[in-house]
C-alpha cells in the first residue's frame, strides 16, 4: 500500500469520525445523550494534529487535510458556544414534545402547510416533467421541519415560510424567516 493509499483512508476515517461527532452533539444539544462527547472530540483533534505536523506532497490529500482541520476548528467554535449557552442558561433544547402514540411515528409540521408544499412540490415536478421516485408527504414534512429547526437555531423563534421555486429546470423548496 502507497503512502498516498494510507493516508487517504486516514482522512477518510477521520472525516467519518467528524461526521460521527457531529451527530453525537447534535443529540447531546437536542437531550437525546446525557454527556457532551469530549473524549470523541479529544480522539478526534488528536488525528488532526498528526496531519498539521505532516508533510503530504499531493495537493489534494492537502487540501482536504486542511479542509477537514478547519471544518473541525470551526465545529468547535460551534459546540463551545452551545455549551457557554447552556451553562449560562440561555440555550433553550429544542426537544419535541412528548406524543401519543397513533401507530405512524411521524413528524407532522403543520399539516395544511405540508400538505399545501406538497401539493406545489407534486405540480412543479409535472410541469418540469421530472420522472422517478416522488418524495413522500412524510419526506417533504420532515425536511420542512428541519429547516425551520435550523431556521429557528439562526434567526429564533420568527414564523417560517416555505416557497416552491423552480431553478434550472428542477423544483427547489425553499425556506425563509417572515419578517
Amino acid at each position: 500500500m502507497t503512502e498516498r493509499d494510507t493516508i487517504a483512508r486516514e482522512l477518510a476515517n477521520i472525516e467519518q469520525g467528524m461526521r460521527e461527532l457531529e451527530i453525537r452533539y447534535e443529540q447531546y444539544f437536542a437531550g437525546v445523550e446525557k454527556r457532551e462527547p469530549i473524549k470523541d472530540r479529544e480522539k478526534l483533534a488528536q488525528q488532526l494534529r498528526r496531519f498539521v505536523n505532516r508533510r503530504i506532497t499531493q495537493t489534494d490529500l492537502r487540501f482536504k487535510s486542511q479542509n477537514l482541520a478547519t471544518r473541525f476548528h470551526s465545529y468547535s467554535g460551534y459546540w463551545d458556544r452551545i455549551l457557554r449557552l447552556i451553562d449560562e442558561g440561555r440555550y433553550s433544547r429544542q426537544k419535541a414534545p412528548a406524543q401519543p402514540s397513533t401507530g405512524a411515528a411521524s413528524p407532522e409540521p403543520e399539516k395544511d402547510e405540508a400538505d399545501a408544499v406538497y401539493r406545489q412540490l407534486l405540480a412543479a415536478r409535472t410541469a418540469c416533467k421530472i420522472g422517478g421516485t416522488v418524495p413522500s408527504r412524510l419526506q417533504v414534512a420532515a425536511f420542512l421541519e428541519q429547516q425551520k429547526n435550523k431556521l429557528r437555531e439562526k434567526f429564533g423563534n420568527r414564523e417560517v415560510e416555505f416557497l416552491v421555486t423552480t431553478t434550472d429546470g428542477k423544483p427547489k423548496i425553499k425556506a425563509r424567516a417572515k419578517r
